[in-house]
């Protein structure tokens, strides 16, 4: 590859990283509902998840859901599901934990776990490294599944330095919020109906 194409695919990855998304807005809301340590463990969560729709785009894998309406369903209501349940959490939260008062914390793999679910469970991420990815591949390459790889790696790389920033800033005004009990149960509700609109939004997606 070359080093002006492997600029652009960089340049091109930060701004898709940078835009309004499920995934960002899912690393500001654990922020501010949760604080700093929250928000960085979901967005490597969030990030280390690439690594799976990277291998299934370079495998061929994610071509199932470009060619399958029923597995592109199931994968999507799962995730759907999921955010649900996130919401249904948030709704029992008390005060400015965004947790039930009678539950722990959760825990750093608890909150790595989330990430990586939230990102997996969408198949609109597989459809778009399956159709991303192939944009920067060598032609005639000798290995077209391995450049995939690297490039999907690199593309990881740059997700988890803006996701981690966005998640250490959105966490320090988090935890100016979190002070305040008022807003800390006003968070909760906020977080619930994100998540909420979060799910909704994936079970209406379209391939």
């Amino acid at each position: 590859m070359e080093i002006s194409q492997l600029v652009y695919f960089i340049g091109a990855s930060m701004l898709l990283t940078l835009a309004p998304g499920p995934d960002i807005l899912f690393v500001i809301t654990q922020g501010i509902s949760n604080g700093r340590k929250a928000a960085i463990l979901t967005a490597l969560g969030l990030c280390s998840g690439i690594t799976v729709h990277t291998a299934a785009a370079a495998f061929g894998v994610s071509a199932i859901f470009y060619t399958s309406a029923l597995a592109f369903s199931l994968l999507k209501y799962a995730g759907a599901a999921y955010l649900l349940f996130l919401a249904w959490k948030a709704l029992r939260s008390q005060g400015g934990s965004g947790y039930a008062s009678n539950a722990p914390p959760p825990s750093g793999v608890a909150l790595f776990r989330r990430g990586v679910l939230m990102n997996v469970l969408n198949p609109k991420v597989s459809l778009f490294f399956l159709a991303f990815l192939p944009q920067f591949v060598t032609p005639g390459a000798n290995s077209i599944a391995t450049e995939m790889i690297i490039l999907g790696m690199l593309f990881m790389a740059q997700a988890v330095i803006i996701f981690c920033t966005v998640g250490f800033f959105s966490g320090v005004m988090g935890n100016r919020f979190l002070k305040r009990p008022a807003m800390g149960r006003t968070l909760g509700w906020a977080s619930a109906a994100i998540f909420a609109g979060l799910g909704i939004r994936l079970a209406f997606a379209e391939r």
